[in-house]
């Protein structure tokens, strides 16, 4: 063979004629035997691979070795082997089945497989002998897998005739069944499936076949034979008592056979019942059986009944049961089997008669247009009865008059007298069973009251078809005393309610109960009527009070023209006995508050159909009054302080702890106290339930709209903001909560109020902590020197501040008292200012020196907290004690500047030292001096030195010339480098003007 992988590469799997001749990968199967070589013939031969694996897949080849000197024909052929992967599963469950002969069998095999290839499926079931395991399988029906179905010899006939089946209920399910078993079909059953594939050549291969576990059925044979018995409760009766007698077969599976039932009284035939259950009753029987007097009938499988009504003397003998089974045989002829039971000896007394009459009523006393319902009872009875009714005034005035009476056959007569009201169907009569019989007076009259007697005859049949007798036997009697109570003077009607006191939105009911309960012959109308809180009472005629709804007394609803407003908001019902009639009113408003009343009229029903009026009432008044809820709004009463600084946000909470309702909404009021207690609480700002806002007085007084916020951030919190805030709004703020809720009409009305906690909001300025430098010290310059002052701030109050600077000196008028008491009284100079605005000479101080160009001082300010002062060309009158004033500025709110602290520094005591006259001095202090002596001598040495240079120029030029002529190098002379600097001036110092700022 050759594998895919290596299509070049031979693996020698078997030969004829070398015994090793296998690779090692095929050598120990083809030992095993696993592979072999069947020669079919002399020039045909088959490589057989028992159990075929998938490195088995690839191209096989057979060759034979040529052994003579040339070639005459192919020596070699090759197929291609491809290995499908055994996915097929067959799966029945084991088990062990015991059935009877004649049931029915039912196994389910599971058959599945999971290859991509086009494959088939067989599936089949078998059956081997428990006897003969050698013997070879019985083969039941099979699903070929060219989905033909087919079955095994034996089992064609069966399977026609529809007793063997084979059904795939599902895509893997496939179900045996067998109808009437036999024994034949003993032994064990299994499943077998095979999948088969389609060879390129069309033909069909049976990959693999695999059975299930297999089901031991066993059956046990069905017993022919049966017997019969007859019972009876009793053997000895009396005449007019009812005969039973009942005919077993006792047999196993009877209900599947066929079996006829003869019953036979001293040999004459009564009846014969056959497999169809239908009776065919013996000539002396058939006029009983029709008027009801025998029954004969299968109750069940097995059971066959044979019952006389009324046994005569004549019924006295033997009884029997002849029982014939009727069998097919598989030729198709019938064998009929029969047996008869042992008699059963009946006999049959002369009849006396011991009857007991007992009458009974609904009630002994009956409301006017009720039932009155008579019950007339009979004991020990053994033939038919006729009942007499009959009606005696309670007074013993009219005479006895006859109500109704029923025949022997229950037939039933009404008198004369009571035919017109029999035929409106107010008198009825029934017999209720053989023994009770009962008289129905509906629509009961106040005439009807008096005594009522049943007379009840007991009789006896004689003789035979055609002539039959009727003979009396015996009679008795019972009677029963009936009162008629009129419904006038039972006739009441109340309200009741047990909520006359309700809040908005609450539910109510009205009772109303009437007296006496409902009759359909004298029903009643009830009618429930209104009059508003807040009229006087009237009378009916008035027409104060409306009609809101009747019930009529056919049970029907009619509201009244006007609902009040009620609409989908009012229910009625009433009871089931029309006793208790409520009208309900949910979420209930100010317009049901009032007076309620039911009236109730008495109708009764002639016979004609037409309605008379009977009697009416009127319910006592029920007042219903609509209260407001108490109100459940409760704020949190949380007293708070807080302290901000200007221009901070302030938040103020208003939280709503409990409300009334869920459906409640709120109008919310802002206030503020200021902390005098002189002024009122100042309305800030009010929220209407609705949302919309409105700002009071005080905000626009004070300029608070633009500042002012309030939010809602939940149904019961509320907040209040102040932005950007001032001292002025420090004080005692609080809000108030209003609660309004919805009556039934859509009307908002407020419930309560309530205050919250209060909230003391103290706005403050920032704190001080303004610091200037206190250090002191002593500086000593020279005449025209530089004088420079220091002011530092290490702390401020706020980082927004800015400052004003201001420096001083304080000269003392007699110097040499600098360092005696009284410095205090030193006069104090503004020296230099500036604002918080940054502008010179706009501080707390107006400096002596004028601003200017040609200004001595010189202000710097290296960073914010650091500022300088330097005095050029310091003076003898310069001397004294410096110290420097700040002021620190804050714009507050409303952008306004106010000033917040002020400090001084520490003293700088400053000594200028006076200069002595020198030449120098001497000459720069003279200015044409100056002047000659360093300023013109040097344009006039300027003009020399150019004139040199230029000779200088002009004769090297010439000697260059003749040089260069002559090829020497020619020689530069380097002028040495010229500077100047004066001796008197000082470099010039940046001054800032007054009028600028660093």
């Amino acid at each position: 063979m050759y594998l895919p992988s290596a299509p070049d590469r031979e693996i020698r799997i078997v030969s004829t004629a070398q015994s090793n001749y296998a690779y090692a990968v095929y050598a120990q199967r083809v030992n095993s035997k696993e592979i072999f070589v069947e020669r079919l013939s002399r020039d045909s031969a088959m490589l057989h691979i028992t159990k075929v694996q998938a490195k088995d897949q690839g191209l096989f080849e057979c060759y034979t070795p040529n052994t003579d000197g040339r070639y005459l024909g192919s020596y070699s052929a090759r197929t291609n082997l491809t290995v499908i992967a055994d996915s097929l599963t067959v799966t029945a469950p084991a088990q062990t089945l015991s059935k009877v002969e004649g049931d029915t069998l039912q196994l389910t095999c599971e058959v599945s497989r999971t290859t991509v290839h086009h494959t088939h499926l067989s599936v089949g079931w078998y059956l081997r002998s428990p006897e003969d395991a050698t013997a070879a399988p019985q083969e039941l029906v099979t699903l070929s897998r060219d989905f033909v179905l087919r079955s095994g010899g034996p089992y064609r006939q069966r399977m026609a005739a529809g007793d063997l089946r084979l059904d795939k209920t599902s895509a893997t399910a496939y179900r045996l069944t067998i109808h009437k078993l036999q024994p034949v079909d003993q032994g064990l059953l299994y499943c077998q499936a095979a999948e088969w594939i389609q060879d390129p050549d069309g033909s069909w291969f049976a990959m693999t076949r695999k059975q299930s576990d297999k089901t031991q059925l066993r059956i046990q044979p069905t017993d022919r034979d049966f017997s019969i018995q007859v019972s009876t409760e009793r053997r000895s009766f009396t005449a007019g008592e009812p005969l039973e007698l009942r005919c077993t077969i006792e047999a196993q599976n009877v209900p599947e056979r066929f079996f006829s039932v003869s019953w036979v009284f001293s040999s004459s035939p009564v009846a014969v019942v056959g497999p169809s259950a239908v009776p065919v009753l013996g000539p002396d029987y058939v006029a009983r059986e029709a008027a009801g007097h025998m029954t004969v009938r299968k109750e069940s499988a097995n059971v066959h009944l044979l019952k006389l009504q009324h046994l005569r003397a004549e019924d006295a003998g033997k009884y029997i049961c002849r029982v014939t089974e009727r069998e097919k045989t598989p030729t198709g002829d019938f064998i009929d089997r029969s047996k008869r039971s042992r008699n059963v000896q009946i006999t049959v007394q002369s009849l006396k008669s011991n009857i007991t009459v007992s009458l009974t009523s609904n009630s002994s006393e009956v409301l006017e247009g009720d039932v009155i319902q008579l019950t007339c009872s009979v004991h020990s009875i053994t033939g038919p009865l006729s009942v007499v009714w009959q009606w005696v005034d309670k007074e013993a005035v009219e005479p006895i008059q006859e109500v109704a009476s029923v025949d022997r056959d229950g037939t039933v007569w009404h008198s004369p007298t009571y035919r017109e009201r029999a035929s409106y169907g107010e008198i009825r009569v029934e017999k209720l069973r053989s023994d009770a019989f009962s008289l129905s007076l509906y629509n009961a009259l106040p005439g009807d009251e008096g005594q009522y007697r049943c007379i009840a005859t007991e009789w006896l049949q004689t003789g035979t078809e055609p002539e039959l007798n009727w003979e009396k036997i015996g009679e008795k009697s019972a009677t029963k005393t009936v009162t008629v109570k009129t419904v006038e003077s039972s006739f009441m009607v109340s309200a009741s309610s047990r909520t006359p006191s309700i809040t908005f939105g609450d539910s109510f009911d009205l009772l109303c109960l009437v007296k006496p309960r409902h009759n359909p012959r004298v029903p009643t109308s009830v009618t429930w009527r209104f009059m508003p809180a807040g009229k006087e009472v009237g009378n009916e005629d008035q027409g104060e009070f409306r009609d809101l709804v009747t019930f009529t007394r056919e049970g029907t609803l009619q509201w009244g023209e006007q609902l009040l407003g009620l609409g989908t908001r009012t229910t009625v019902d009433r009871s089931h006995s029309n006793t208790n009639f409520r009208l309900s009113v949910t979420r209930a408003g100010r317009r049901e508050a009032g007076k309620y009343q039911c009236t109730a009229v008495l109708w009764r029903r002639n016979y004609d159909n037409s309605w008379s009026r009977v009697a009416n009432r009127t319910s006592n008044l029920l007042g219903i009054s609509v209260l407001q809820p108490e109100s459940k709004l409760k704020m949190q009463k949380n007293n708070q302080s807080h302290v901000y600084l200007e221009d901070s946000r302030v938040r103020i909470n208003c939280s709503i702890a409990s409300q009334t309702s869920v459906d409640s909404q709120h109008a919310v009021l802002w206030y503020v106290r200021h902390a005098t207690g002189s002024e009122a609480d100042e309305l800030l700002l009010r929220i209407e339930r609705s949302g919309a806002f409105e700002y009071g007085a005080y905000a626009d007084e004070e300029r608070l709209r633009r500042r002012v916020q309030a939010e809602r951030l939940s149904p019961r919190l509320y907040v209040l903001t102040l932005n950007r805030a001032e001292s002025s709004d420090s004080g005692t703020y609080y809000c108030l909560v209003e609660e309004w809720l919805s009556d039934p009409d859509g009307a908002w009305y407020r419930i309560s109020r309530e205050s919250s906690g209060f909230t003391q909001v103290l706005v403050r300025q920032p704190e001080v902590r303004l610091q200037v430098e206190e250090l002191e010290s002593n500086v000593t310059v020279e005449e025209s020197g530089s004088i420079r002052l220091g002011c530092s701030i290490p702390s401020q109050s706020s980082r927004d501040s800015r400052f004003s600077v201001s420096w001083y000196v304080e000269r003392s008028e007699d110097e040499d008292n600098e360092d005696q008491p009284g410095d205090e009284e030193r006069e104090r100079e503004c020296v230099f200012s500036i604002g918080h605005d940054a502008v010179f000479g706009n501080g707390n101080c107006s400096p002596r020196e004028e601003a200017g160009p040609n200004s001595r001082l010189q202000f710097e300010r290296m960073t914010s907290d650091q500022y300088s002062l330097t005095i050029q060309g310091a003076r003898p009158t310069d001397a004294g004690r410096y110290y420097c004033h700040v002021e620190e500025w804050l714009l507050n709110p409303r952008n306004a500047w106010y000033r917040l602290a002020t400090n001084n520094s520490g003293f700088t005591i400053v000594n200028v030292l006076q200069q002595v006259s020198t030449l120098q001095s001497v000459v720069c202090s003279n200015d044409s001096l100056f002047y000659f002596v360093f300023f013109y001598p040097f344009p006039i040495f300027g003009v020399l030195l150019i004139a040199v240079l230029l000779v200088r120029y002009k004769s090297r030029s010439n000697s260059k010339s003749q040089e260069g002529k002559n090829g020497a190098p020619l020689l530069w002379i380097k002028e040495p480098h010229l500077s100047y600097s004066p001796t008197c001036l000082d470099p010039p110092a940046l001054s800032l003007h007054p009028g600028s700022v660093d």
